[in-house]
């Protein structure tokens, strides 16, 4: 073991006398750990909130959409052939997507619109997933007959749970559904309007998608319409869907104008940098946490190189030299940053990786609910430990801590052993 290393260790040590400047280290300790256990849980539950956003994002859309910027594709089920050959490409589907008002009795509300296919939407989004009442082919017409003599059914529409609950509709109920592109007549445009029966309600856990989407199936939005045998676009799911944007840009050099193609994040890229960013400043304000803390480092080295003067002073006698004298203070700053990071590590990853207990159990001791499922519209706590953030958070605490010894070890280094021992 190194001399200075060994003489950092000592200085450490609870004694009698410098009992006060052993709490003073005590305290810088914890004011690290908990700087480091902060910053850990922060970012794991704004990691979680993160996945989860995006888990939702990708489940209701999907990861590339091909448009055309002249309107609608005619011929495409060979460009969905097309679309498939492409490198990581899973499945493809057509959509249409048009603006829409529901009407329900005294109760209107505005909605996106979406008409798909039912065999293949399955393959690129979880809207089957995500179902609560009614199943996905209950869209397509032959899903309700009618029986001879009958009046025809009216055709099939799924709605979010939070629109169900605007409109007042249950599964089973008709609807009107009213669209702003109408006939053309004498006296103006009339707009088109058609009843619909609810035949099933999904819930995607985001607030904005239950209460603004609508879905029918490909061949009652063509007709309602008047599209004829034309989609709004093509949607596709890939095999990375962090790879996409480079997909995209291949796909646009393939097709070429007037089609072109745009990703998950390139359509949600306001939220997700609102969210990136948002994450980077509470790294940088938990940090001065960190910073506190290593304020108490220097101090405490501060204290302790004006206990230690006659040592140091000895020690230069001795043939010790003013870097091996800096060495000596530095090491013990960083040790007590390192103590205090493994502490903060250790308690950040135990209370991130069992949160949702934690938060259970605090509403069960208080009574208070702290986390409604009503209000956030999440079936759970998100909390995801990323073990680069833990070791970026890691590195930043130990080099804060060694920043914070370099100058009470450079006076240490330069003190003289003359006028030290002056007055001794």
């Amino acid at each position: 073991m190194p001399y200075e290393l060994f003489i950092g260790l000592r200085y450490l040590k609870v004694r009698r006398k410098s009992a006060f400047i052993s709490i003073i280290t005590l305290i810088s300790t914890a004011g690290v750990a908990l700087g480091v256990m902060a910053l850990i849980v922060v970012l794991a539950v704004m990691t979680g909130f993160e996945e989860d956003l995006k888990e939702k994002i990708l489940g209701t859309n999907a990861h590339i959409v091909v448009l055309k910027s002249t309107g609608g594709i005619d011929d495409y089920d060979p460009l969905i052939d097309r679309l498939k050959a492409f490198k990581g490409v899973v499945a493809a589907t057509p959509f249409i997507y048009n603006q829409v008002m529901l009407s329900s009795g005294k109760n209107v509300s505005g909605v996106v619109l979406r008409g798909i296919d039912t065999k293949s939407d399955p393959l690129v989004t979880n809207l089957h997933k995500s179902l609560i009442e009614g199943k996905l082919t209950d869209l397509d017409p032959q899903a309700s007959a009618p029986l001879s003599g009958a009046e025809p059914p009216r055709p099939g529409l799924i709605i979010g749970k939070e629109l169900a609950k605007n409109l007042n509709l249950y599964v089973g109920d008709q609807v009107n559904v009213i669209s702003p592109l109408g006939n053309i007549t004498p006296l103006g445009m009339i707009p088109k309007l058609k009843q619909f029966r609810v035949v099933g309600l999904f819930n995607t856990g985001m607030f904005e998608y239950d209460t603004t989407l609508a879905y029918v199936s490909l061949a009652e939005a063509q007709s309602f319409l008047g599209l004829d045998d034309t989609v709004t676009g093509i949607q596709l799911k890939v095999e990375d869907v962090y790879k996409t944007d480079e997909l995209s840009r291949q796909i646009n050099r393939e097709l070429g104008f007037p089609l072109y193609a745009r990703d998950w994040m390139q359509m949600n890229k306001n939220i997700l940098f609102a969210l990136k960013t948002e994450k980077m400043v509470m790294f940088i304000i938990l940090t001065l946490i960190v910073l506190v803390a290593a304020f108490g480092i220097a101090s405490t080295l501060f204290m302790v190189v004006m206990e230690k003067t006659k040592d140091i002073a000895i020690l230069k006698s001795m043939g010790a030299t003013g870097r091996s004298i800096m060495r000596i203070f530095v090491l013990e700053g960083l040790i007590i940053g390192i103590v205090g990071t493994a502490a903060g590590v250790l308690g950040g990853l135990l209370i991130a990786l069992n949160l949702e207990n934690i938060v259970r159990l605090i509403q069960r001791l208080t009574g208070f609910e702290l986390f409604s499922k009503d209000i956030y519209y999440l079936e759970r706590f998100p909390s995801q430990v990323v073990p680069a953030d833990v070791l970026l958070i890691s590195v930043t605490a130990v080099l804060i801590s060694f920043v914070a010894t370099l100058y009470p070890a450079w006076q240490a280094s330069r003190m003289a052993p003359a006028e030290a021992l002056r007055y001794e």
